[in-house]
């Protein structure tokens, strides 16, 4: 959430950031709702004033015996305090109008944020490790999962409809060892802590993250209440909501390997051949709460984590940089790490990393507090994948595939797989 302030000293920068996003200016609409709720605030006051004077006023008139004016006096503070209740419920009319027309407006991105609209006018900024070459036509994941048995989205779509995927023996234990290995990465090497967290959220935890009001068709909720949650960002962020935290401990860092749950709303047609596009999977998320200066270091850093678990994968991918228009709602600047699929012969999103300000904090009302400071400020929060598990087991199945059918188990991954070194179809 944008603050207010930041808006009445700023209204063309907010209209110029939202037209880089592709929106309608709503400078003048935030302006006029903020000018509206200072000027019934200040009669609110100016009520509230009258009415101690008049009831001090009271006292004096009685003492003097003048009852007719204590009499008049107490009229008009009955009249007053009517009118202050019917102020309060119009303040209460016009503090939900600002602050829903205000949770609904994206982040400003950052300033060296390419302009454009859609991930066609993304920029790569690097490339990483070579294509493979095969002496044969490489198949997409799917082709392989089916032939070895292995992948089942006919039992799937019964069970549970379409955009579901059943993993049986080795490619299930392989999704497995990739998730469990992310994590020993980045909590052995990249300071995260792992972290066990809820997967189901009250509204609160999503407002606090962005994905409502705005985004409430992506998701899914519960009879009792609850969301299930899109991504671990909703807990791993909400970790230090509502709190004033210690300038001297930041940077928390914070990872979790959680099952994710999307209803791909507005996604039909669009990769309905496999699981590079499901309902339910598999995500190691990274989140990092930094001070208000370390925000931008600390994306770069994030990113270099992320890459690291491709680097090891001995996976090609490149990495670009979102335009404005095609960045999330919450972000001010956002890499995403694109791999590269051989059954598609294309580059394919596994992971975006996203620093997001102070957007995140303001809305779960999360600050910190420097040594010698009086005021405390509001933290920056980030957020990453690192990377998603199953489109890294769609990576692998592909770069790694060979002529018989059968998949090679990279070498960083043998341990968590019992020293299996290849995937064949059982006999």
């Amino acid at each position: 959430m944008l603050d207010i302030k930041w808006i009445r000293d700023n209204p063309d920068k907010l209209d110029a950031a939202l037209a880089r996003r592709g929106a309608a200016p709503l400078a003048d609409q935030l302006l006029k709702l903020d000018e509206e709720r200072r000027a019934h605030l200040t009669r609110l006051q100016t009520l509230q004033g009258r009415r101690n004077e008049a009831s001090k006023a009271i006292g004096k008139a009685k003492g003097t015996g003048d009852e007719r004016g204590a009499e008049a006096l107490i009229r008009e503070i009955g009249e007053i305090k009517e009118a202050i209740q019917d102020g309060e419920e119009t303040e209460r009319r016009i503090d939900k109008s600002l602050e829903d027309t205000l949770a609904r407006i994206p982040n400003v991105p950052l300033d060296d944020v390419p302009d454009g609209a859609d991930e066609a006018d993304n920029v790569e900024i690097r490339r990483h490790g070579e294509a493979p070459t095969f002496g044969f036509e490489a198949k997409e994941h799917y082709e392989l999962g089916e032939a070895l048995g292995l992948m089942d989205f006919e039992q799937a779509a019964k069970i549970s409809g379409s955009r579901f995927t059943i993993l049986k023996g080795q490619l299930a234990r392989l999704e497995r060892a990739l998730g469990q290995f992310m994590l020993d990465l980045h909590t052995g090497e990249h300071g995260y802590q792992e972290t066990a967290a809820p997967l189901l959220v009250r509204d609160e935890a999503l407002f606090g993250t962005g994905q409502l009001p705005k985004f409430s068709e992506d998701l899914f909720h519960t009879n009792e209440g609850r969301w299930l949650i899109p991504t671990a960002e909703v807990p791993l962020t909400n970790l230090v909501r509502e709190q004033v935290l210690n300038g001297a401990e930041l940077p928390l860092r914070f990872t979790a390997l959680t099952p994710c749950f999307r209803s791909e709303a507005g996604s039909a047609g669009r990769d309905t051949r496999g699981m590079l596009r499901q309902h339910q999977f598999y995500k190691v998320e990274l989140v990092s709460v930094t001070d208000e200066d370390s925000s931008i270091t600390e994306h770069e850093r994030m990113t270099a984590a992320a890459e690291e678990v491709l680097k090891r994968l001995g996976l090609s991918y490149r990495v670009v940089t979102l335009c404005a228009g095609d960045m999330g709602f919450g972000a001010r600047k956002t890499y995403d790490i694109e791999v590269w699929l051989p059954g598609q012969g294309a580059f394919r999103e596994i992971s975006s990393c996203s620093v997001c300000g102070d957007f995140q904090s303001r809305r779960m009302g999360t600050r910190y507090r420097t040594e010698g400071e009086k005021a405390a400020r509001y933290v920056h929060t980030l957020n990453g994948s690192g990377v998603a598990v199953g489109r890294a087991l769609i990576a692998v199945m592909e770069n790694y595939q060979n002529e018989d059918g059968s998949i090679t188990v990279p070498q960083v991954l043998q341990p968590y797989m019992g020293g299996i070194e290849r995937i064949e179809r059982a006999a």
